[in-house]
């Protein structure tokens, strides 16, 4: 598993990591037991970045991680999580003293002193290009409360305006082949920056894991049913902001472009990985059999297994998907 330098921090972090949003609500059931051998199988796999936030399950997300961390010292593991859904998400709500109860709750929850990165949990853009957000922020690390701090956003706009401020160590940002356009700006201007790039939603919720199809349904508390025109909350988070059936048609043609031996998933993550000024890619995994897959997409980056993926080859063939049918379909503001 390569491991890349985190921004400025002077850390290192995988290039496939893990996202946990999943451990904690929100798509479908997850029992304690599963959730640690998901954490258990990427650890033991080289994935040295776990992602997740406050709101995952109301903190079951973060305690998962916090329980299974505590029984491996010298895990070497970054956890990133994030604040800023624990109220409505208007500006006036961004204060010192929320950020304050929000990572000592957290800190709780992962029972460690200080957070090793906390992010913005997609702000409001008044948040994000207020001086009085990293004021405060800058205070969180100087009582040591953090270690470092980011920005999770949803728009190009949105990370453009995080990645100037200079103490700002990373952007989450959505990024997959149904969602191109952090190509143009946001990762050169990232790594110009020396600002870490987490690539998030990285399978589009499944589309591009090759197993849907038109018949296919999900449980009902699965934001995959309820939120598919953003009825929760932003519709990007779901299906990357593609509907269902455009989606479905795209994956099967970037799966037919495929070697045999090599899966959609597994050559998305590599050529998510593969971009210039992405950091890390935070897919989810429900089960040890997920976690275990995107972690041998690492492989496909060193050339390991004699598969015969040509990551430029894959790169072309998504470029064409995305002008001729998706492009058209993606919010202008994404």
């Amino acid at each position: 598993m390569q491991q890349r330098a985190l921004g400025r921090t002077g850390r290192t972090v995988s290039a496939i990591g893990l996202g946990t949003w999943q451990l904690g609500a929100d798509w479908g059931a997850v029992t304690e037991e599963d959730a640690e051998a998901v954490l258990a199988a990427s650890l033991d796999r080289g994935v040295t970045l776990f992602d997740t936030a406050d709101v995952y399950g109301d903190g079951r997300s973060e305690s998962l991680i916090g329980r299974f961390l505590a029984a491996r010292p010298g895990h070497g593991v970054t956890v990133a999580t994030k604040m800023g859904r624990r109220l409505a998400q208007e500006p006036e709500n961004y204060t010192p003293e929320n950020f304050r109860a929000w990572t000592d709750r957290s800190r709780t929850n992962l029972g460690v002193d200080t957070l090793d990165l906390v992010q913005l949990h997609c702000p409001p853009t008044a948040v994000i290009e207020s001086e009085a957000t990293y004021d405060a922020l800058d205070a969180l690390v100087a009582d040591g409360a953090v270690a470092a701090y980011g920005v999770s956003v949803e728009t190009c706009a949105q990370a453009l305006a995080a990645i100037a401020r200079p103490h700002v160590t990373n952007v989450q940002i959505i990024f997959n082949p149904f969602r191109l356009k952090p190509l143009d700006e946001v990762l050169p201007a990232a790594a110009a920056a020396g600002v870490a790039i987490f690539a998030r939603v990285p399978l589009a919720s499944g589309l591009l894991s090759g197993r849907y199809t038109a018949q296919t349904t999900f449980a009902a508390n699965d934001h995959r049913t309820y939120n598919r025109h953003g009825e929760a909350f932003d519709r990007g988070e779901t299906f990357s902001g593609v509907d269902f059936e455009v989606g479905l048609a795209a994956a099967a043609e970037l799966a037919a472009a495929l070697p045999e031996g090599v899966s959609l998933p597994a050559a998305t993550l590599a050529w998510i990985a593969s971009q210039q000024g992405v950091t890390s890619v935070i897919p989810g995994a429900r089960n040890v059999r997920q976690a275990e897959s995107n972690a041998a997409a690492a492989g496909l980056l060193a050339g390991e297994g004699g598969s015969d993926f040509d990551v430029a080859a894959f790169d072309r063939v998504v470029r064409e998907v995305y002008d001729r049918d998706l492009r058209a379909a993606i919010h202008p503001l994404w």
